[in-house]
């Protein structure tokens, strides 16, 4: 399955259908939610990096069960904006992804979203480095997919 624009992923959704966001990290993949109108993301899950078909597998059943149909991938461009060699992993791994469980993908500038919400939580929330821990991976995804949401509305 190749590649989408996400406006143009966004144009094929049939009405009523979310997106899943993913920000693919070293140990986990944070998961967020958009609603039906394609307005608001909220965090929803983390899962374990692992295996490419199981995280396939949970994937899709997610997004069964939520009513998604098409994933947006957080894509760590380098500062410059640049694809190094982090992109060129996370371009082949959403492809590889998208074929496994079978939903269509776009690729989004995830570049400091995992420190803006560090900075969030410092901040605003008051959290603890472990309690940060548990909700930073989703909260990340949410912010990429807000983002992404926002500058295709």
């Amino acid at each position: 399955m190749p590649l989408f624009n996400l406006r143009d992923l966004r144009a094929a959704l049939p009405r009523g259908q979310r997106l899943l966001g993913l920000d693919p990290g070293a140990k986990t993949v944070g998961i967020a939610l958009s609603d039906v109108t394609l307005m608001l993301a909220s965090p929803y899950a983390a899962i374990p990096r692992g295996k490419l078909k199981a995280m396939a597998d949970e994937i899709a059943r997610i997004a069964s069960k939520e009513g998604a149909g098409g994933l947006v991938v957080g894509l760590p461009l380098s500062m410059d904006g640049t694809h190094g060699p982090a992109a060129q992993a996370a371009t082949d791994w959403t492809l590889a992804l998208s074929q496994a469980c079978g939903l269509p993908a776009a690729l989004w500038d995830e570049r400091l979203s995992s420190a803006a919400v560090n900075r969030m939580l410092i901040s605003e929330a008051d959290m603890t480095r472990g309690k940060r821990a548990q909700v930073v991976d989703r909260a990340a995804a949410a912010y990429m997919l807000q983002g992404a949401l926002d500058a295709t509305r």
